[in-house]
C-alpha cells in the first residue's frame, strides 16, 4: 500500500528536470520532423489537429503521473496488480516501441551533425551516441540527465522561437482554422500523439521521480504541476515550429524532403539559420536519446537483477545496439514519422492499464482519490487513440512501403 507522505519532497532541481525530460523526450527528430511534414501537407488546417493532440496528451500525463507517484510503483509494477501479466505486455509493448523511438533519436542526431559540419549522417549518430553515453558514465547520471536535458531543452525553445517571430505565418488564419479545418487527417492525430506522450514518454518524467525517491499521495500536487509544465513545454516548441513551416509552405516552398524541418530556418537566415537548425535538431534528437534509453529500461529492471544492479551499463549497451541498428537500415525521415506512429498505437493499452489502478486503494493507498472527471476523460482519450490507431494502420503501412 502506498505511504501517506511522500518518501522525499521533490527540490525544484528535480521537478524541472523531471517536467523537461519528458519534454525534451518527446521534442525529439521525429517531433521535428513529423511537425514539418504534416504541416507542409495540412497548412493551418494542422493546427485543430495540434490542439486536439496536446488537450489529449494532457490528460494522458496528469492520469499517469498522479497514479503512479500516489502508488509509488513504476507502470509496469502498477500493470502487474491490476491484471497479472498486464505489466509484462506493457513492458514489452513500451520496450520494443522505445527501440523504434531510439533508432530515429540516433538518426536525428546525426542530421543534426551533418547539417553542423558535413559529417556523414551515419558517422554522427554515431559520434552522438558516444556524447549521450558518456552521461550515464556519471556515478549520479540522474542528475546529470536533468541538466542536460535542462540547458539544451532552453536552448531549442529560443531557437525554435526565432524561426518563429521571422517566418512571419498568418495567425489569424491559424486561429479560424483551428476550430474549422479544411481537412483532418487520423494518422497525423496518431503520430503528433504518439511523438508527445507515446511509448516511452508516457512514463519518462513519472519514473525520473520515482527514481528520485518522491512518492506518496503528499506528492501528487507536485508531480501534477510537473506534468503540466512539461506538456505546456512541448506545446510551445511543437506550435514554435508549427509557426515557423507555415510561414514558409504559404509561400509554395517546399519543404527539403531529406530534412524537412530545417527550410524554414534556412530560408530566414540563409546559411546561418540552417546551422541554427543543426544545433536544434542535435539537441532535440540527443535529449531524446537518452530520455528514451532511460525510461526504456526503467520497464525492465525490475525483473531481471542484473539490469538493476547494473542499470548505466544496460542503458549504455541500449544506446550502442539502437545506433549500430540505424546504421544498417538507414531510412532517417521515414523512421522519424512511423516511430511516433508505432508508439501511438502503444498509448491506449499503457493509458488504460494506468486507469485501471486509479480507484484501486490496495495500489494508490487509502488516503489518494483520483478525480472522476480525470478517469472520464482518460477514457475518451483512450476510445479517440485506439480508434484513431486502427484507423491510420493502412497509412502507416503505405507510408514504409513507398518510403
Amino acid at each position: 500500500m502506498a505511504s501517506s507522505k511522500p518518501t522525499q519532497q521533490a527540490s525544484a532541481s528535480m521537478l524541472i528536470g523531471a517536467a523537461l525530460l519528458m519534454a525534451t523526450s518527446a521534442i525529439g527528430p521525429g517531433f521535428l520532423t513529423q511537425t514539418a511534414t504534416f504541416t507542409e501537407q495540412y497548412k493551418a488546417s494542422l493546427s485543430c489537429i495540434m490542439i486536439l493532440a496536446i488537450l489529449m496528451a494532457l490528460v494522458v500525463q496528469l492520469n499517469v503521473w498522479r497514479i503512479l507517484i500516489a502508488s509509488g510503483k513504476s507502470a509496469n509494477i502498477v500493470g502487474n496488480e491490476v491484471l497479472p501479466g498486464l505489466g509484462y505486455v506493457i513492458s514489452a509493448l513500451v520496450f520494443v516501441g522505445g527501440i523504434a523511438f531510439e533508432i530515429g533519436n540516433v538518426a536525428g542526431a546525426g542530421m543534426g551533425l551533418n547539417v553542423l559540419f558535413g559529417v556523414n549522417v551515419k558517422l554522427g549518430a554515431a559520434i552522438s551516441a558516444v556524447v549521450c553515453i558518456a552521461i550515464f558514465v556519471v556515478k549520479q547520471f540522474g542528475k546529470a540527465m536533468d541538466r542536460f536535458s535542462t540547458i539544451l531543452g532552453g536552448v531549442m525553445i529560443v531557437l525554435a522561437a526565432y524561426a518563429a517571430v521571422t517566418s512571419h505565418a498568418p495567425v489569424g488564419q491559424v486561429l479560424y482554422r483551428t476550430v474549422a479545418p479544411e481537412t483532418f487527417s487520423f494518422l497525423a492525430l496518431t503520430t503528433l500523439l504518439g511523438g508527445t506522450v507515446g511509448g516511452y514518454i508516457t512514463f519518462s518524467g513519472a519514473h525520473r521521480l520515482l527514481d528520485g525517491g518522491v512518492k506518496g499521495p503528499g506528492a501528487v500536487h507536485q508531480a501534477t504541476r510537473t506534468a503540466t509544465m512539461g506538456i505546456v513545454v512541448t506545446a510551445v516548441v511543437r506550435y514554435l515550429l508549427f509557426f515557423a513551416v507555415l510561414g514558409v509552405v504559404l509561400l509554395g516552398i517546399k519543404l527539403d524532403p531529406t530534412n524537412p524541418a530545417a527550410t524554414p530556418f534556412q530560408h530566414v537566415a540563409g546559411t546561418f539559420g540552417y546551422k541554427l537548425f543543426g544545433l536544434v535538431l542535435w539537441s532535440a534528437a540527443a535529449t531524446s536519446v537518452v530520455g528514451c534509453a532511460y525510461t526504456s529500461f526503467s520497464f525492465v529492471k525490475s525483473y531481471f537483477k542484473t539490469v538493476q544492479n547494473h542499470y548505466a551499463t544496460w542503458i549504455m549497451a541500449f544506446i550502442v545496439f539502437c545506433t549500430a541498428w540505424f546504421i544498417i537500415l538507414g531510412r532517417p525521415v521515414t523512421l522519424l514519422v512511423l516511430a511516433g506512429s508505432i508508439n501511438g498505437l502503444i498509448l491506449p493499452f499503457s493509458l488504460g492499464s494506468v486507469l485501471l489502478a486509479s480507484r484501486n486503494k490496495k495500489i494508490v493507498g487509502q488516503e489518494y482519490h483520483h478525480p472522476t472527471w480525470l478517469i472520464v476523460l482518460g477514457v475518451i482519450v483512450v476510445a479517440i487513440a485506439l480508434y484513431s490507431g486502427i484507423r491510420s494502420l493502412g497509412s502507416i503501412a503505405s507510408l514504409w512501403k513507398g518510403s
